[in-house]
């Protein structure tokens, strides 16, 4: 498998997390909408990476993440301060104990919403 038909992979993954992210926001179930939010900008981001550059990188920090993504040219490069805002609730929506409000959980699927439409244009698909 090659770069592209991984773009596509983490395309359609990043998709599925959107739309996952977009059910939960409706249930009021707000950390869980800015978890799966948080999942689908990662996987445009590595859509986008990978149909531009043919590579993305996997480290655990994903604030590497976004200087990769500013790197793969200028459609990265204006995603990036929407990548920082959503990457910046990874945390507290994965890992610390406070929930998340539905204003912050309708921002990431806001942000997420942007990612994905981005990595379908870079894409074609």
């Amino acid at each position: 498998m090659g770069a592209r038909d991984d773009a596509l992979n983490h395309l359609r993954k990043a998709r599925e997390f959107l739309e996952a992210a977009g059910l939960e926001l409706e249930l009021e179930l707000h950390t869980a909408a800015a978890s799966s939010a948080v999942l689908a900008g990662i996987n445009a981001k590595d859509a986008i990476c990978l149909q531009l550059t043919g590579r993305t990188g996997k480290a655990e920090d994903h604030r590497s993440a976004v200087p990769e993504l500013a790197g793969a040219g200028p459609a990265g490069k204006a995603l990036e301060h929407t990548f920082r805002r959503l990457l910046g609730l990874k945390t507290a929506a994965q890992y610390q104990a406070r929930p998340i409000s539905r204003t912050d959980a309708a921002k990431a699927v806001e942000w997420a919403t942007r990612m994905v439409d981005a990595a379908r244009d870079v894409t074609g698909s």
